[in-house]
């Protein structure tokens, strides 16, 4: 069993944010590998870095965010694995499936295309467009 992970869940892991238990008590409950895809490591750390440009966080509570991140990925808690080239054509071809009428965004085609080509049986998130186009194609979904 494989659990890939979104950069909302993980923001909300690591930021923490108003999921933050939903994420702690979904992990709890799961069984199998953990991983991000490279895509969602740089779209966690670069959300860590936008709530300092809100004045969400502060710059060292975004950097304490994405050290704990790197220590999870340097531990292997959570696996980390590179963005098959392969994941385009799939995104491609789920767009031309799905987004006319669910309206996703290229990057929820590119992050759900990418759990897949990399053996995903679950999809983590609670971004509510990524989570339609994931049940849509068969994923098994963390509650919200």
């Amino acid at each position: 069993m494989s659990i890939y992970l979104d950069a909302s869940f993980v923001v909300s892991l690591y930021g923490p944010d108003s999921n933050f238990l939903k994420a702690s008590n979904a992990l709890q409950h799961a069984t199998g590998v953990l991983f991000v895809s490279a895509l969602c490591e740089l779209e966690s750390a670069n959300a860590f870095r936008l709530r300092v440009f809100r004045k969400d966080a502060t710059a060292a509570e975004a950097q304490r965010s994405i050290d704990y991140l790197d220590l999870d990925l340097g531990s292997r808690i959570l696996e980390r694995r590179l963005l098959p080239e392969s994941s385009f054509v799939r995104a491609h071809r789920i767009s031309s499936q799905h987004s006319a009428q669910l309206g996703t965004r290229g990057a929820d085609l590119l992050h759900v295309a990418a759990a897949l080509e990399l053996g995903a049986d679950q999809f983590f998130s609670f971004d509510l467009l990524q989570r339609k186009l994931a049940s849509a194609v068969g994923f098994t979904l963390n509650p919200i």
